[in-house]
């Protein structure tokens, strides 16, 4: 009676297994063989590829019948292969114990899109290996690795304030109720997971009844294969206000919406892609709402603080409280320093005194610019209606305009 002899594959990648991998970046693992007696091997490979797949069904009825039409598009980005053990049309003999075969792949240079799992397609990278023995069955191990493509918000296109405004006429009983406008701002288009977006908005209620105010944060995911498209969206954060009365204004100084952990912005691939936007909308009773939409892209470099003259200071405070305790850094043009014309007495007196309720903890209700005036320069000087230093009466007064 003979025993086959006990055969172990298994494909180990270098580094913890959280890994995460970009362009021109090297993959880096082994295949390792454990035989409990000699065997022979006819060949060794391992394999390395990216690619991008939309697929879905839809159906049709015809007659009694029911038709099913398969949507599939696939886009390869890269397919490599190793030969670890080659096959020359010879065997190789491996001895009984453990044998380990190291390999490692440089991944493109050229942008890759980040991986992806949806409903409808997928973004996977992957490494395989193949054991191919004489009269068996090939036996094959695969390890999915994560491709990240880093988005810099820093960048002018995504630090450019979103603005919009819409308006709608609500009716009941086709008859004309009154208008609804909404104008929405946000400072800038790119944000990253865990940051909070101040927003910026005013409802003008025109109407005979009460309207509700509310913000989203939310994610469409678009598949397309064989000239069709299918999409996907979700509700991934939102904001609530409070009633807007009859005939009556409303506004928003910042009111905060805080983005939850999800993935960054797929804009590079042809059939997949992953968009962000935030939608300010008005429940209006009696008619279909009103929704103002400001798009948004995820990304996955934050923002420099201080790092660009168009980001506003709420999108730093938002992503880092810290900024409070930094040392200011270099700017263009400072204000000049009133201590060299103000004495302490004087910086003392001007001074507001601090109110207790002013805390920080409602920064994004109120100016933030407001802050960092309080705490970066003195006061300027104290003015009286009397010139301490008035002109001489037979100096002829200068024009300002001139």
């Amino acid at each position: 009676m003979t025993f086959r002899p006990t055969e172990h594959l298994t494909l180990e990648l270098d580094g913890p297994d959280d890994v995460v991998y970009s362009s021109g970046e090297t993959l880096t693992g082994k295949a390792v063989l454990e035989f409990s007696r000699e065997v022979k091997i006819r060949a060794l490979k391992v394999l390395c590829r990216g690619a991008a797949t939309a697929q879905w069904l839809e159906n049709r009825s015809v007659g009694f019948n029911t038709v099913y039409t398969d949507y599939t598009s696939k886009i390869t980005y890269f397919r490599k292969r190793q030969h670890l053990i080659r096959d020359n049309g010879e065997m190789t003999t491996l001895p009984a114990g453990r044998h380990e075969y190291p390999f490692s792949f440089q991944l493109p240079e050229e942008t890759l899109v980040t991986s992806f799992e949806g409903k409808h397609g997928s973004i996977r990278y992957w490494v395989k290996v193949k054991l191919h023995r004489p009269w068996t069955t090939v036996k094959k191990i695969k390890k999915e690795f994560t491709v990240i493509e880093p988005i810099d918000i820093n960048t002018p296109s995504l630090l450019a304030p979103q603005a919009g405004t819409k308006e709608k006429m609500a009716r009941i009983w086709y008859r004309n109720a009154g208008q609804v406008t909404v104008t929405a701002k946000i400072d800038r288009k790119g944000y990253t997971p865990g940051e909070v977006i101040p927003v910026f908005a005013e409802f003008d209620n025109s109407t005979s009844r009460s309207v509700l105010p509310k913000a989203y944060i939310t994610q469409t995911q678009t598949f397309i294969a064989r000239g069709t498209m299918k999409q996907k969206r979700a509700v991934v954060a939102t904001l609530c206000g409070d009633a807007v009365g009859a005939r009556r204004r409303e506004s928003w100084h910042g009111r905060a919406i805080k983005i939850p952990p999800v993935g960054p912005s797929i804009l590079q691939c042809r059939i997949i892609r992953v968009e962000y936007a935030l939608k300010v909308c008005v429940d209006i009773p009696g008619t279909s709402k009103l929704c103002l939409e400001l798009p948004l892209v995820m990304g996955t470099i934050p923002l420099h603080p201080f790092g660009s003259r168009t980001s506003s200071v709420s999108s730093q405070y938002s992503l880092n409280l810290d900024w409070l305790h930094m040392a200011i850094p270099e700017q263009p043009e400072p204000p000049p320093d009133y201590s060299s014309v103000v004495s302490d007495e004087e910086a003392v007196r001007s001074t507001p005194a601090a109110r207790p309720e002013d805390d920080l903890s409602g920064i994004l209700q109120r100016s933030l610019m407001a802050y960092v005036q309080e705490f970066r320069f003195r006061p300027p000087p104290v003015y009286s209606e009397v010139d301490p230093n008035p002109a001489p009466f037979s100096m002829r007064p200068r024009c300002m305009t001139c």
